[in-house]
């Protein structure tokens, strides 16, 4: 009798590496890599060696902005719904209590700002404060600056914000800089 002795297939291995290594590489190419996208925000200059730059600034011109760990947004120790914190900030940031603005249209009150390139914006928020809620008070905060840059460009180069030149664009920011302190609030 003879005896049949199967023999097993083998495949060959060694080009599945190669296409393996392909795949990979095809897919590092052409997949595209979400960003995340945060809040835009350029930061000042350091301060150069030497310097002083904490320069003394008066309490009537920083608007203190508090969100509490239940979601409270408190202007100044008062509660006020988010709805209002735009016109708030603008009325601030616009005040001309020193009256040396002559682009202002502030109420000239003796509690808010002097200038709008002295009013500092200090936001402080509870570590336990809703991420998406402080989003909303930056959102609110950006407006009204935005609104009263395009008011600016408006009256002094009568065109719209987006369609000034870089040059007009850097004088409309220096017009009215936008100065936050951001800080957690620690307990």
């Amino acid at each position: 009798m003879k005896t049949f002795r199967r023999q097993s297939v083998e495949v060959n291995a060694g080009s599945m590496a190669d296409i393996a290594f392909l795949l990979l590489i095809f897919f590092l190419v052409t997949a595209t890599i979400p960003n995340d996208m945060g809040i835009q925000r350029k930061l000042p200059a350091p301060c150069p060696n030497n310097e002083d730059c904490g320069g003394e600034i008066h309490k009537r011109n920083v608007l203190e902005i508090m969100v509490s760990a239940k979601n409270e947004l408190l202007v100044d120790s008062d509660i006020v719904p988010i709805t209002q914190l735009k016109d708030l900030a603008k009325a601030f940031i616009d005040n001309n209590g020193d009256m040396t603005c002559s682009y202002c249209d502030g109420l000239m009150k003796a509690t808010a700002s002097d200038h709008p390139a002295e009013a500092i914006i200090s936001l402080k928020n509870d570590p336990l404060t809703a991420y998406d809620f402080y989003i909303k008070v930056q959102d609110e905060l950006t407006k009204a600056y935005t609104e009263l840059r395009e008011q600016y460009a408006k009256t002094i180069f009568e065109k719209p914000l987006h369609k000034l030149t870089k040059g007009e664009l850097q004088i409309v920011k220096a017009a009215y800089p936008f100065i936050l302190s951001e800080v957690k609030q620690i307990d």
